[in-house]
């Protein structure tokens, strides 16, 4: 069931979800909680379809946020919000409402979703692209206990990265850390099958991945070893290796599928690790509300960090010069010297 609202205010949507829930027949509100989906019209459709997704675990009332950009000042002059709010099948198991902002409503955007919250239910805001610079003092990440970001959508992921952690505050996540759980999960499990220590570890992926940054300093953090990246072709991360006393440990997966992992002394196994849809990312995502630590641990451990740690431990150039490029030995102190042992074993 859809409901179309055009130049309209809150409280008439509030009005119109009502009376929907009682055309179809589900008087009761059944949701768990508020997921606010900030976005452009662009894409718009691929978050909500990935949101529909994830309500079949987690049923709730999702509030998509469209700013519409002024084409003129008088447009901008001309503050305007139109609605539609679908119930039923066309909601998966919750209830949508798509609102689109103009004019000076688009500065006021939380006054707007306020209303429009579930009572006494947790909220999650989620950024699918364009996230502010820091999501806990935006006006409508405030209203929420998680905020829901993606550095792999950013211009510049890595710049993107560092600046989530100048700005973390409990409650915050990112998309790029969530796809990176199985294979936490992986390693994790496969040190539980070995008694040794790790002394130094790779991480393979894309370039420019946060994905790739993130599971680096999630290995430096935990395992307090200096950990190095190499870039691949892809898709996404491609490998990991870690050097241990027991010998390496290897978690391979080349076509972003089917791995294969590795371990001294062991027979290798073949391990599911297929990439994962947003859908699926952002279900994980909102089985819980409480604060991540590990992912704040690991994203405060900094990029900076994981360089000047690969530093250290690169052979240093400007030493091994000399030793590579020794001159010969002048030959004619050589002649002496042999001379004069002569001259001394005839005596």
């Amino acid at each position: 069931m859809k409901t179309d609202l055009t130049d309209t205010t809150s409280s008439k949507i509030n009005k119109a979800l009502v009376l929907g829930r009682r055309a179809i027949g589900t008087p009761a509100v059944g949701m768990v909680l508020t997921l606010v989906i900030v976005t452009d019209e662009e894409n718009a459709y691929d978050a909500l379809r990935a949101a529909n997704d994830a309500s079949r675990e987690h049923p709730s009332r999702t509030l998509v946020v469209i700013k519409r950009a002024a084409r003129s000042p008088r447009d901008r002059a001309k503050a305007r919000l139109d609605a539609e709010v679908r119930l039923g099948a066309d909601a998966s198991t919750g209830e949508t409402v798509v609102l689109r902002l103009y004019g000076e409503v688009v500065d006021h955007a939380q006054s707007v979703v306020l209303p429009l919250l579930l009572p006494d239910a947790p909220v999650v805001v989620w950024w699918p692209v364009n996230s502010p610079a820091d999501p806990a003092n935006d006006p409508l990440g405030a209203l929420a206990q998680r905020r829901v970001t993606d550095t792999y959508a950013a211009e510049q992921p890595i710049h993107e990265l560092n600046g989530r952690a100048q700005t973390y505050t409990p409650g915050d996540t990112d998309l790029a850390w969530s796809r990176i759980t199985p294979w936490r999960s992986m390693l994790a499990a496969a040190l539980d099958q070995v008694v040794c220590e790790v002394t130094s570890a790779e991480v393979e992926g894309e370039e420019f991945n946060p994905s790739v940054e993130l599971l680096a300093m999630w290995l430096a953090d935990r395992l307090k070893v200096p950990v190095r990246r190499s870039t691949s072709a892809g898709p996404g991360l491609t490998s990991v290796r870690m050097e241990s006393t027991c010998g390496p440990i290897v978690l391979d997966r080349p076509d972003g599928s089917l791995a294969t992992l590795s371990i001294q002394g062991q027979p290798d196994r073949a391990v599911a690790l297929k990439r994962r849809e947003t859908s699926d990312l952002i279900a994980e995502e909102l089985r819980r509300l409480d604060p991540d630590d590990t992912y704040a641990s690991a994203l405060r451990y900094g990029v900076d960090r994981l360089d000047e740690a690969s530093a250290v431990t690169a052979p240093d150039p400007v030493e091994a010069a000399p030793v590579a490029a020794a001159p010969a030995a002048d030959p004619a102190p050589s002649s002496t010297k042999k001379s004069a042992a002569r001259k001394a074993a005839a005596k």
